[in-house]
């Protein structure tokens, strides 16, 4: 296939674009198109349609943008919103300007409706109000994912969208402030192994259920979405499987190798009691994930343990 030739894969430092790039590595393609905020900036149009003239891509996969956790979206919605919709419509409008017909765009499951139901399908965008504390991210991703469809329908290029589940993997960021659940349970665990806690405190009852997926599977997911000569505008990626955060606990608190009790703070919130996406339409396509949830936190919990040793952990 011509456009794997030459991928240029935005976003590349981070947990999902690094991941990409090991893909691309593994799987024996050209080496892709990086490009760091010296190279371009790709919230500038200038700056963006110059770096996409001189490096000439055959595809495009927008991994690039602003994320943060919900204190960060609560009180910078102006940065969120206007820096990922720069950096969408920069690189969408750029590729066409170019003459790169393949295009896919990385959003997000908070793209649907606070209360869409679940497993939540496609279709369901759209359909009614998002979740507050990050309303300004999820506009600029459906923004970004309406783009993709709008390029396709008007100037017939394969620009479509992928829409993650939860992820992690190496170069998650372990900062018990603004980390996710997956790495923020990775650290308490590793903490305690390393000083023989007795017990490890975690937030709420442990019931909510939510699914996950390593970073390394949807790197596979998007090539694969990449070579498929049609794909959807728009389709969901991840296991299908959903797990409660007190079964998460004990799966992280085995990977780090400690007994620690784990305690339950009750007073603490919940969260959205179930978030589940409706894998199906990928799935029936001939893509699944590759890694068990016990694998992946194990491959995880080690990378981790490296990051933290070579001093290059995001925390």
């Amino acid at each position: 296939m011509e456009h794997l030739q030459r991928i240029f894969v935005a976003g590349h430092q981070g947990m999902v674009g690094s991941a990409i790039v090991r893909r691309i590595q593994a799987e024996g393609l050209p080496a892709p198109i990086l490009g760091d905020l010296q190279q371009v900036d790709l919230r500038n149009q200038a700056s963006t349609l110059r770096f996409l003239q001189e490096t000439k891509p055959t595809a495009l996969i927008i991994a690039a943008a602003k994320v943060g956790g919900i204190e960060a979206n609560r009180t910078q919605p102006a940065s969120f919103l206007y820096d990922n919709l720069a950096i969408a419509s920069n690189l969408i409008d750029g590729a066409y300007r170019c003459g790169i017909q393949r295009v896919l765009f990385l959003g997000s499951s908070c793209i649907y409706p606070r209360l869409a139901p679940q497993p939540i399908p496609e279709n369901s965008l759209l359909t009614g109000p998002l979740e507050p504390t990050n309303e300004a991210y999820a506009i600029a991703k459906i923004a970004g994912l309406k783009l993709c469809e709008a390029y396709r329908r008007q100037y017939g290029v394969c620009y479509h969208s992928a829409m993650p589940t939860n992820l992690f993997g190496p170069g998650d960021n372990y900062n018990l402030e603004t980390s996710h659940v997956m790495p923020a349970f990775i650290r308490k665990f590793d903490d305690a192994a390393l000083s023989g806690a007795r017990t490890v405190a975690i937030w709420g009852t442990g019931t909510p259920l939510r699914e996950f997926l390593h970073v390394d599977d949807v790197a596979s997911g998007l090539l694969f979405l990449l070579r498929h000569p049609n794909p959807p505008d728009w389709v969901n990626i991840g296991s299908g499987n959903e797990v409660s955060i007190r079964q998460l606990a004990e799966l992280v608190r085995d990977a780090c190798g400690t007994k620690s009790e784990i305690v339950y703070d009750a007073s603490k919130p919940d969260g959205t009691p179930r978030k589940l996406i409706d894998c199906r339409l990928l799935h029936s396509l001939g893509w699944r994930p590759s890694l068990t949830l016990a694998e992946g936190i194990r491959r995880t919990v080690a990378a981790y343990r490296e990051e933290k040793a070579s001093g290059h952990l995001r925390a």
